[in-house]
């Protein structure tokens, strides 16, 4: 049975929660399960602390897990990121009061706050800058004005929350992170019957992100425009085309990213296509 972590609480929690729902695998009703079997899918469920899994997987007490990059290198755990899933992005950014420092390298001699005081150690050896660095679980915005540092280092999204605090982002990012599928560093290959069920749940993960990615388009058009409109519509191999029952049309059908949906859809149009529609895709493989 594969034994996987999954973020117990916070931002990765639900979105992570939704991706394993939509690829198939049973998920907890109760925020206070622990752990849950998914005998179906022989698949275990661990929900853990996300700065906690790759500590676990590092360790091989659990196969895979998810997390943030930023969790997984701050962890120094023997684990590694093996796919991305595009959801959780933040970055990792320096801020300090208007006026101070402006650069990474002129943070010698200083003070900096931090939740990911590995992250933020090695980005400052890289850099050749001699600095302390100072852990804190949460509120690192405050900081700057209770004292504690010169500098901060945080997760910045909208940098709403800094701003507010009277600070400023500066430098060049430490990190850019999302979510992502974990596990200990060199595992692949180890057992067979282990690895094929490895390969199965990124595959299913895959096919959840293409159909988030992609929606289904059909259309109608006639046979001589046929050429102009799959230009349009190119698919991923290659759209399907069929005769319709009038002859001198044909309809086609092929996938179509999200974001050009629309556009797409209007070019048809002015092409003279019709009876053009969009539906969902709820899963892949490819």
């Amino acid at each position: 049975m594969l034994r996987i972590a999954v973020p117990n609480k916070g931002a990765l929690s639900e979105p992570a929660a939704a991706m394993l729902h939509e690829a198939g695998y049973r998920q907890r009703k109760d925020r206070r399960e622990l752990v849950l079997i998914d005998q179906d899918n022989q698949v275990e469920f661990f929900y853990l602390r996300p700065r906690d899994i790759a500590v676990y997987v590092g360790s091989g007490r659990l196969d895979i897990g998810i997390t943030g990059r930023d969790l997984l290198l701050d962890s120094g755990a023997d684990a590694e990121e093996i796919l991305r899933l595009g959801f959780a992005a933040s970055t990792l950014r320096y801020a300090t009061r208007p006026g101070g420092v402006r650069d990474v390298r002129e943070f010698g001699g200083l003070t900096i706050a931090t939740s990911f005081a590995g992250v933020v150690s090695a980005h400052l050896e890289e850099h050749g800058v001699d600095a302390s660095v100072v852990h804190l679980d949460g509120a690192v915005e405050t900081a700057i004005q209770l004292g504690v540092a010169e500098v901060i280092a945080d997760v910045v999204e909208t940098g709403t929350t800094l701003r507010n605090a009277g600070l400023e982002i500066i430098g060049a990012p430490i990190l850019e992170s999302e979510a992502v599928v974990i596990r200990r560093t060199g595992a692949r290959g180890e057992e067979a019957g282990a690895e094929a069920k490895v390969r199965q749940f990124l595959r299913r993960l895959q096919g959840v992100l293409v159909a988030r990615r992609y929606v289904m388009m059909d259309y109608d058009i006639r046979a001589e425009l046929v050429e102009k409109a799959v230009a349009l519509t190119p698919g991923l191999e290659s759209p399907t085309v069929s005769p319709l029952h009038d002859r001198g049309w044909a309809a086609v059908r092929s996938m179509v990213p999200v974001q050009d949906a629309q556009r797409v859809m209007d070019e048809l149009y002015e092409l003279g296509a019709r009876a053009i529609l969009t539906t969902g895709i709820h899963a892949a493989r490819l």
